[in-house]
């Protein structure tokens, strides 16, 4: 499964609609879910509990807030959005992939990041550490 950004979000922050889409003023959350996600870039819109990961140790169903956000210009003409790493402790966890999403605004599904095989933690501590270029970006050129 690709990690990829949901289409209707963009669309709607760009298009008549004007989705108030304001990452570092919002409650931008990540959840965890299972191999048996599989996310619909050009129609998912929201968060959902469908395939997220059972609650666990510190984990519990709609994840974790982040913290620390950015929203600049790390890149030449790339506008980079990116948060602080996130944890789960004592948590028994199975997951394929995370969701970003804006719980401010109805929930609405930002990207999807797949791990590329399954990652797990046996009551320990899950981590993610995002990528030093970023959650997320948009080429701007």
């Amino acid at each position: 499964m690709p990690s990829g950004f949901y289409v209707p979000t963009l669309l709607d922050v760009f298009d008549a609609t004007q989705l108030a889409v304001a990452p570092l003023a919002d409650t931008i959350k990540v959840a965890l879910f299972t191999s048996s996600h599989t996310p619909d870039f050009s129609s998912d819109t929201a968060y959902s509990t469908t395939n997220e990961v059972p609650d666990s140790g510190a984990y519990a169903a709609g994840g974790a807030t982040l913290g620390t956000k950015t929203f600049s210009e790390l890149v030449s003409s790339r506008a980079t959005f990116d948060a602080a790493d996130v944890s789960w402790a004592a948590a028994t966890i199975s997951a394929r992939g995370a969701l970003v999403y804006d719980s401010t605004v109805a929930n609405r599904a930002l990207c999807y990041i797949d791990f590329g095989s399954n990652q797990t933690s046996i009551s320990g501590t899950f981590a993610i550490q995002f990528d030093v270029g970023g959650i997320f970006y948009f080429d701007c050129h």
